[in-house]
């Protein structure tokens, strides 16, 4: 949902970027958790600045404290976030999906989810064959959550091959 950033000031404000729809909307969320499994609660102090504190309501203490904190990710439990539409999901669902071709053999399963600002792709991987397709609904047109599948229909352009030990992509 969120990553804290560096420090702002010397009274443990920190930079917060957050992935929701609404920047602002992050602390709807409270209480978060990082992946320790600590509870922070965030308000808001000002774009992007916000105060965390911890599951005793207390807040960071300083410059110090919250520079120990840089980098950490703050989720939200699964129970509060809102119901998904029929083409919205969550990366979280989308990992670990068996991709089959249009066939129905099996391609592997998605590792990850890029987005570079072009537009989302998925990273299927299996026996060390790594393939990284547009997730749109040209090449994905089923995506079955629920199912744990989506089908692929890969374009001709891409070529599904196993990489040699040490190759790499040129």
């Amino acid at each position: 949902m969120g990553v804290i950033g560096r420090p702002h000031g010397v009274r443990g404000l920190l930079r917060v970027q957050s992935f929701t729809e609404d920047a602002a909307g992050l602390s709807r969320y409270n209480p978060l958790l990082d992946e320790r499994g600590r509870t922070w609660t965030l308000t808001w102090k000002g774009e992007g600045v916000a105060e965390l504190r911890d599951a005793h309501g207390v807040a960071l203490a300083d410059r110090t404290a919250a520079e120990k904190l840089v980098n950490v990710r703050l989720y939200a439990p699964r129970a509060r976030m809102p119901a998904t539409t029929d083409d919205d999901y969550y990366i979280a669902d989308l990992i670990g999906l068996l991709a089959l071709d249009r066939d129905g053999a099996e391609l592997g399963r998605v590792t990850a989810v890029h987005d570079y600002g072009a537009g989302t792709s998925l990273e299927i991987v299996a026996d060390g064959s790594s393939l990284l397709v547009p997730f749109t609904r040209a090449v994905v047109p089923v995506v079955d959550v629920a199912g744990g599948q989506i089908t692929v229909h890969a374009p001709d352009e891409i070529e599904v091959r196993e990489m040699a030990p040490g190759e790499t992509v040129a």
